[in-house]
């Protein structure tokens, strides 16, 4: 979709983490995307959501918070999940423009530089693709990689989408489309669909760019396949309702 003119130039990129349980990661993926931000002159802040970590995730971010000035460490005090760690690391943003990423190093530092700039140049949003020419997987479980596919081609039919990889959390957003599209309602990973899905129908400016995702080299998954199918489910529908019977109450004004 071709940016709008008017956009606003942007003057700070938050950059949003949730983490439960990271000790292993979380330290290293800080100061890379930190050196890389700095090094690419973007001005940033590096929110770190603790979701109620029980191992020392919190003690490794306070120890680097004395070393890096763009590190606002947050703990979640509220339920717990997924999306709960991002919506409240949204909710304490002072950016114009975020981007979300993972505490497990999949995602790489230097394409949250490229969303930046994508967005500057108009965008409202700006969405990665793991499966588009440029782009690539590293270590992906099979099974894992199976059911992305699968997913992902429901939803671009169910949407009519030329979008391939909604399911990937690693987006970033100008802060007018992150309010234009509360409330946001989805506890747990399907907050990684309900933001994509929501900011498409309600008639924000988006674009797609190739980038890496590599598996996790420490600590476990979070995202349990068995638990999330039916919450997956009801967002899109919740979405889709949205489409085609609100019309158009919530579309970009």
């Amino acid at each position: 979709m071709t940016p709008a003119s008017a956009s606003q130039p942007l003057t700070l990129l938050s950059v949003v983490i949730p983490a439960r349980d990271e000790e292993g990661s979380i330290g290293s993926m800080v100061e890379h995307l930190q050196v890389e931000l700095t090094l690419r002159k973007v001005p940033h802040e590096i929110i770190v959501v603790d979701d109620g970590s029980k191992d020392r995730t919190w003690e490794i971010l306070e120890s680097l918070k004395g070393k890096i000035a763009e590190l606002r460490p947050v703990k979640n005090e509220g339920a717990h999940g997924f999306g709960r760690a991002i919506i409240c690391g949204l909710d304490c943003m002072k950016g114009d423009a975020v981007t979300i990423m993972m505490a497990d190093e999949s995602d790489d530092s230097h394409d949250a530089v490229l969303y930046w700039e994508k967005l500057n140049e108009g965008y409202d949003c700006v969405f990665g693709s793991r499966f588009m020419k440029g782009g690539g997987v590293i270590d992906y479980p099979r099974l894992k990689l199976l059911m992305n596919r699968f997913a992902n081609f429901f939803l671009r039919v169910l949407f009519n989408i030329k979008l391939n990889d909604t399911t990937n959390a690693f987006k970033a957003y100008r802060k007018t489309v992150i309010n234009g599209c509360r409330p946001l309602i989805a506890p747990h990973f399907n907050l990684t669909v309900e933001l994509p899905l929501k900011a498409i129908v309600r008639g924000y400016s988006w674009t797609v760019i190739p980038i890496t995702w590599r598996n996790r080299r420490h600590g476990e998954a979070k995202l349990k396949l068995k638990e999330m199918g039916s919450r997956y489910l009801f967002i899109c529908l919740y979405v889709w309702l949205e489409k085609y019977f609100s019309r158009g109450d919530y579309r970009k004004s």
